[in-house]
Parts: C-alpha cells; structure tokens; sequence
C-alpha cells in the first residue's frame, strides 16, 4: 500500500476516528477505565487523582515507544507473541493502540487534530527539507 500525501484532512480525520473507536472499544471490553479493586469508572474520580491516572496511562504511551520500540530497533527481532511482526513494528502497534484508546476516553478528537496537525506541519519552514538538512536543522 503506498500512501498518498493528497489525502483529503477529512480522510484522515474520519480514518483516525474509526482507529481511536475500535481501540478505545477494545480497551472498554478489556476494562482498561476501570479500577480493578473497586470497579468504578476512573472518569467519576475526583479530578486531582483521575489527572494522575491519566498520567499513568501516558507514561505507558510513553515506555511503549521508548523503551519498547527502541529495544525492537535495537535488537531487530521478530516479535514474540506475532511472530511474522517485527518487535519495532508491533510495540508501536501498541503505542497507537493506547494512544487511541486514551483519546476516545477522554473524548478527544484525535483524528481531526491529526488532520489540522498534518496541514500545519506542511506549511511550517522547519518541516522543510532544505531547512531541515541546514546547520542546526532538524535532522540527526
């Protein structure tokens, strides 16, 4: 599949929501908003503790890619539990998932921030090849 830079912002919008809603459904089945010990809906919290649960689940968007993704491009192995996967391939899958899933917790609109994002960035000079390659661009 090639990916085309002409998509429309309401393509990428619509296929970003229709990402955060099958994870954040998977997530609900899987009671990822729910306080295992008291079964409560971590949403009803008091807004200082759900503020640190949310922080939680961002540091485990976080370890994902950091930790997770990085052993896999460090080590260049395949995945243990999806086999035909590469490891980089699959902890980013991972970090998506969550990503995804927090946004349809917290009923943001990710897709339509990915869109405007995207727009955004093309216009910025620093995105720009030429000024990315230069002396203190961005580039590695």
């Amino acid at each position: 599949m090639s990916l085309q830079p002409t998509l429309l912002p309401e393509h990428i919008a619509q296929a970003a929501h229709i990402l955060t809603q099958a994870c954040y459904g998977a997530a609900q089945n899987a009671g990822w908003w729910i306080d295992t010990e008291t079964g409560e809906d971590v949403r009803t919290w008091p807004a200082k503790f759900f503020k640190l649960w949310c922080g939680t689940k961002m540091a485990l968007m976080a370890g994902e890619i950091v930790g997770e993704a990085l052993e896999g491009v460090r080590k260049g192995g395949m995945d243990d539990k999806l086999p035909h996967r590469s490891s980089e391939e699959v902890e980013l899958a991972d970090a998506v998932i969550r990503i995804c899933d927090y946004a349809g917790g917290r009923g943001l609109d990710l897709g339509a921030a990915i869109a405007e994002k995207l727009a955004y960035n093309a216009q910025r000079a620093d995105h720009k090849i030429e000024n990315r390659i230069a002396e203190g661009g961005k580039t590695f």
